[in-house]
């Protein structure tokens, strides 16, 4: 195989991680399993949303850490062993007075590539089934996040900001093949409309689109439906964790993702006298 056509395939790890009350021990049972994801030839690594706390409002203060701080470091160091990049879920950030659920990037070098700031907060209010605020403890962030990597640009959201159809538009735009969403859904959202959206973001863009959840835990008082994904961009499931702690492996075909948007030109034949989709801020 040519160095051309090795670029077009590389294999994504998403790790399912069970998240305890105990912040070292869901940093070092992380970084246990990103290393056996780089040592299976994973290149492009995810954790789950809230990987080093319990997620829930009165966690987030408890648990809230500044960017760089002890979470990233640990993270910037095991991406540089691994020699990976690394989207490192999500984890509350501090930051002037202010928390935000913020997923830090990561390069081989063990350099910090972005940082995301959670854009939709999860407020919602099911009658009988689940209510909740993140806007009660965190603020919203208020920018795009694409990093580059020598096989593609990849997009990065968190959980909730997967409902916002536009944000995805906007990452396809801007170059983006690979839309990567650390999330945490629970059980009344996660077999209604994780699947869902995955497949719906994914075909509307033509782009792969993968999401990295926590593991399940039955006693926690917010249970993760768990089922870590990836998307084709014809909109085939290629790969589903189950609820328990693992790590999927995707080998992502980028010519393939080519072909697609060959046969179905969605991306030339779009109205742009008719109607568009534009970032406000960059």
């Amino acid at each position: 195989m040519n160095v051309t056509a090795a670029m077009t395939k590389f294999r994504l790890a998403l790790i399912q991680l069970f998240v305890s009350p105990v912040k070292s021990d869901n940093l070092n049972r992380a970084c246990k399993l990103i290393r056996e994801a780089a040592q299976e030839g994973a290149k492009v690594v995810a954790l789950p949303e809230c990987f080093n706390s319990p997620y829930g409002t009165k966690f987030f203060p408890e648990y809230a850490e500044q960017i760089p701080g002890e979470s990233t470091k640990v993270l910037s160091d095991v991406a540089k062993e691994c020699d990976i990049y690394l989207i490192g879920g999500s984890i509350p950030e501090e930051d002037a007075g202010k928390l935000y659920n913020t997923c830090a990037v990561f390069g081989p070098d063990g350099t910090m590539l972005l940082k995301h700031r959670k854009i939709h907060l999860f407020d919602i209010n099911v009658p009988g089934k689940i209510c909740f605020q993140e806007s009660e403890t965190l603020s919203p962030g208020d920018s795009f996040s694409v990093f580059d990597t020598p096989y593609c640009k990849v997009g990065v959201g968190i959980c909730y900001d997967i409902r916002f159809a536009e944000l995805a538009q906007i990452y396809a735009k801007k170059g983006c093949q690979l839309l990567v969403y650390p999330g945490a859904f629970n059980m009344t959202t996660g077999p209604a409309h994780w699947e869902l959206l995955q497949r719906s973001r994914a075909l509307d863009n033509q782009v792969y689109v993968a999401t990295a959840s926590p593991a399940r835990d039955e006693k926690a008082s917010y249970v993760a439906w768990g089922h870590s994904s990836v998307v084709s961009p014809w909109g085939d499931v290629l790969s589903k964790a189950g609820p328990d702690e693992t790590v999927t492996y995707t080998d992502i075909d980028l010519q393939y993702l080519t072909d697609v948007r060959q046969q179905i030109p969605i991306h030339f034949q779009k109205r742009a006298d008719l109607y568009s989709v534009e970032a406000k801020k960059e």
